[in-house]
Order: C-alpha cells, then structure tokens, then sequence
C-alpha cells in the first residue's frame, strides 16, 4: 500500500473531500496540519505553493480535484468503465461550480459589491444548484450518479461544512435527498472514525 500524506492548513475547506476519501477507502494517511506560522517556510517546497497537497510514496501532487480523482480511482469509486466515470467528472465539475460561485461573493472585499451579489447568490444561484442536485439526488437513490455510491457523494459530503460556512447557512436544511446523500457518506464506519479524532475546527 502507498504512503499517504495530506499537507493542508487545521481546517476542512477544501482538504476535507480528500481526507473523507482516504478514510472511506481504509487507506492510512498522515494528516499533516500546517500552522499559519509554519507555512512560509514550507510553501517553496510545495509544487505550486499551495495546499492542499497529496504525497504519495514521497512524489508531492496539488490541485484537489485531481487528488481525489486518484484516490477514488484506488478505492473504486470512479466509476466501471470511461462513461461512467465521465458522468462522475460532470457532478463533481458541478459541485465544484457551485464551491466557487460561493467563494467569489464570501471573499469579496468591497462591503457594498457583496451586498449586491450576495442578493443574486441566496435568490438565484443556490436555489438553482441546490434544487436540480435535489432532483438528481431522489432520480439516483440516494446519489449523486449512477444510482451507487460514487467519490461524487464523498465529494460533496467532504466539502459541504465549507460551503455552510461560506454562506453562514445551513444549506440543505430544505433538501431531504441532497441530506441521504451525505448521511450515508457520514455512516460509513472508517468516515465516521475519522471525524471522531479530526480536530474541531470551525472552517
């Protein structure tokens, strides 16, 4: 079995689908948690100067979406065969369009500009998402594709504490399937022993 390491910052965002990924498939990793102190010092050695990053037997690797595709690739969640894990890639793509429609208005500097957008994100662009991944969640029982279990509901169910904190909301409060989805993410026996010893933090 590779060695596995998880560089990233004592918070969830956008380490967390990865972290949820490794611990669903059993695979042991070491949960590197860089302090804010720490990081200037480590960020030349990191491929990009960025977390999170993924080690694997040594070999350093960024960007999240790749990492986890890798790992749900070890841990047979990628799909059986080109298109189903084609059908996976538009879920998560969606997911992660989501993520960044929220990020652009939750980090945006100018008090009066985020006023504005934020109209448009709780009015239009998250009833939209939220309601056709609903829908897609009832249409898949109980997932987000294909009907099984997926790194698409790992996913989803990793970054969603992020998502509810960026938007200080608990966004599936009105989305009975889209809750299925993670419950049954959260139910698993080697997710559910990874959250009891992560450290709490509120990101």
């Amino acid at each position: 079995m590779p060695d596995y390491k998880v560089y990233y910052f004592n918070v969830k965002a956008l380490g967390e689908p990865l972290r949820f990924l490794l611990s669903y498939g059993n695979l042991p990793f070491d949960d590197v948690r860089i302090t804010r102190e720490e990081w200037p010092a480590l960020k030349p050695t990191m491929p990009m100067g960025q977390m999170p990053v993924l080690e694997v037997d040594g070999k350093r690797v960024h960007q999240s979406l790749a990492m986890c595709r890798y790992v749900a690739k070890q841990i047979n969640l990628a799909g059986d065969n080109p298109l189903e894990a084609l059908q996976i890639d538009a879920i998560v793509d969606t997911i992660n369009d989501f993520r960044l429609k929220i990020a652009i208005v939750a980090y945006e500097p100018d008090d009066m500009v985020k006023e504005k957008k934020m109209v448009t994100l709780n009015n239009e662009v998250i009833p939209f998402y939220l309601t056709k991944l609903n829908v897609i969640a009832k249409e898949n029982n109980g997932h987000l594709v294909l009907g099984k279990p997926t790194w698409a509901d790992v996913y989803f169910a990793g970054i969603l504490d992020y998502l509810n904190y960026l938007t200080k909301t608990n966004l599936l409060e009105n989305f009975p399937n889209l809750q299925e989805v993670v419950q049954k993410v959260l139910d698993n026996e080697n997710v559910k022993a990874y959250i009891a010893k992560r450290p709490i933090t509120e990101v």
